[in-house]
């Protein structure tokens, strides 16, 4: 099933072809419509025309949530990232602003036009057809994704329940009979924990797929949720930038809409691109088709998550774009003894299958510098079905298994004593996150 068979089936070479016809026009249209582009262009001594291949797009600076920032109020007296007039924004938005001042982003119909559409081929990719019932629980407002899905759905002859959050009552799956949820990994466990109190059995109820998005995740705890509720889990990725990939029913890694972003992966110095195969930070482009407007578009665009590219050859559901692994956020990439490993690593050491018997799946860690120089201690919080009951050495040797199973460098500094695991078996809502508003931090250096 496509949403866009031709776009979504085109040979590699004529989608290379239009991907550089649209790099063409998309530096035209910033070099004429972008009060910062107008500047950024003639401060670097580049001729836009001279920007006429993905090779040539690779050659120009890179800029950052930090660049945008510097050119908005308050640090600006107006948006420079704006690319046209006020009379053509259809609505604005603003990222979360967990590092700094929000971004603004403007967004003209055409913006969401071409946003729903690549939902749309996630969706369909995943198997969502018209008679499907989806709750969506991720916000509407200021963040952008649950507006996108819902155009998308429209598209597609999809019936969307707009819930907002997981937190709904039992009665919108009895009475509704949805087909689908849209919601993260912990949402939807902790969903299916109020569900079987109410003597409701996820694996029994009309859900058939369930889609989580918003962040990254490992494989062990997508697995387990796929198990809780006895149906399909589905990637995606997304953001207002404009990302917006999506896992299909291969299950291969998310493809990238190359026709409409251009996405590339470049080294953690973000001096050159790595090869296919090899973990770099995202840096992406907008794509607009000939002819096209945009309210905010980015040329080279530091995402500051992390990916590879797994392949760039036709998936065995017949699409031809290329396809990434699930990104991490470089934020959530913390260091020891000259090795990093991210919050995913963390939640794979939780999530072991065996651990499951006495977890909920909810956890938070902090990584401290202790008494003696150079030593780093990271303390891993669970939240148990019940403490009494709860194996903590298992869950301890399975957790130090999986962790150090990933990450080998950081085992011999553990037995040299110089980096330090200790485990804190909580009660059912005694994590700390639990006190705090906003979205959990699962994993804070306090050092």
């Amino acid at each position: 099933m496509f949403f866009n068979e031709k776009i979504e089936t085109m040979s590699r070479g004529d989608l290379d072809s239009l991907i550089e016809e649209r790099i063409r026009y998309t530096v035209k249209y910033a070099s004429e419509n972008s009060p910062f582009y107008k500047k950024w262009f003639r401060e670097h001594g580049i001729n836009p025309s001279d920007v006429r291949t993905h090779e040539d797009l690779r050659e120009l600076p890179i800029i950052s949530g930090k660049t945008m920032r510097e050119y908005q109020p308050p640090e600006s007296t107006d948006f420079q990232f704006r690319s046209v007039d006020w009379r053509e924004v259809f609505t604005l938005h603003e990222t979360s602003g967990t590092s700094g001042t929000p971004k603004a982003f403007f967004l003209t119909w055409q913006d969401w036009e071409r946003y729903a559409e690549k939902y749309a081929r996630s969706f369909v990719s995943q198997g969502f057809g018209p008679g499907d019932r989806v709750v969506v629980c991720a916000s509407y407002g200021m963040n952008i994704g649950a507006n996108t899905m819902t155009l998308a759905a429209r598209e597609i002859g999809i019936t969307i329940i707009p819930m907002g959050k997981c937190t709904f009552p039992s009665r919108v799956i009895k009475n509704y009979k949805p087909t689908g949820i849209v919601g993260s990994v912990f949402k939807l466990l902790a969903l299916a924990r109020q569900m079987k109190n109410e003597n409701i059995l996820p694996q029994e109820s009309s859900i058939r797929r369930l889609v989580v998005g918003g962040e990254s995740f490992a494989d062990e705890s997508r697995a387990y949720l796929a198990e809780v509720w006895g149906c399909q889990v589905y990637n995606t990725y997304g953001s207002t930038e404009g990302t917006m990939c999506g896992e299909c029913t291969d299950l291969g890694g998310l493809h990238v809409p190359e026709d409409l972003v251009h996405l590339d992966i470049y080294d953690p110095a973000l001096k050159n691109f790595v090869r296919d195969g090899d973990c770099g930070r995202i840096v992406l482009t907008t794509l607009l088709p000939v002819g096209g407007k945009s309210g905010t578009l980015l040329l080279n665009y530091d995402t500051e998550d992390t990916t590879t590219v797994i392949t760039r050859k036709r998936c065995a559901c017949g699409r031809t774009h290329m396809k990434i692994m699930n990104p991490q956020r470089e934020s959530e990439t913390f260091w020891v003894a000259e090795t990093p490993f991210n919050r995913v690593d963390v939640e794979r050491g939780v999530f072991q299958r065996e651990n499951m018997e006495y977890l909920t799946g909810e956890y938070e860690a902090f990584l401290y510098g202790g008494d003696d120089e150079g030593e780093t201690i990271l303390r891993v919080s669970v939240e148990c079905l019940d403490r009494d009951k709860c194996d903590r050495k298992a869950v301890e040797e399975n957790f130090l298994r999986t962790f150090f199973r990933y990450k080998p460098p950081l085992e011999q500094v553990y037995a040299e004593g110089m980096f330090k695991i200790i485990f804190n078996f909580a009660g059912l809502r005694d994590l700390e996150f639990y006190r705090i508003k906003g979205r959990p931090k699962r994993l804070v250096d306090r050092r």
